[in-house]
């Protein structure tokens, strides 16, 4: 059986959900520039499968993390936004 997480731990998970949220909308729309993205965005550098592979990586994250049975009051709406639009994206 696995170990019950501390409300700190759950508190931790959830700000790295948001983080790995931030990762992909920024990945989203740095792609969505096309030609017009800068050094100033992220992974602008980055070719359309790496950036995929990049998405697919914070989505997977994301993913196991709500498998977790143990979280209480947190909201999901930022992450389940990321979750639907990674999908896509990996799809494109």
């Amino acid at each position: 059986m696995a170990e019950t997480r501390t409300a700190e731990t759950i508190a931790k998970a959830h700000k790295a959900c948001l983080n790995g949220a931030n990762v992909i909308n920024s990945v989203i729309a740095t792609h969505a520039k096309g030609s017009d993205a800068t050094d100033r965005d992220f992974v602008y550098d980055m070719t359309h499968d790496q950036k995929k592979e990049r998405v697919a990586r914070s989505v997977s994250y994301l993913k196991h993390q709500k498998t977790l049975t143990d979280w209480t009051d947190e909201d999901f709406t930022v992450i389940d936004k990321a979750i639907t639009d990674a999908d896509a994206f990996i799809g494109a």
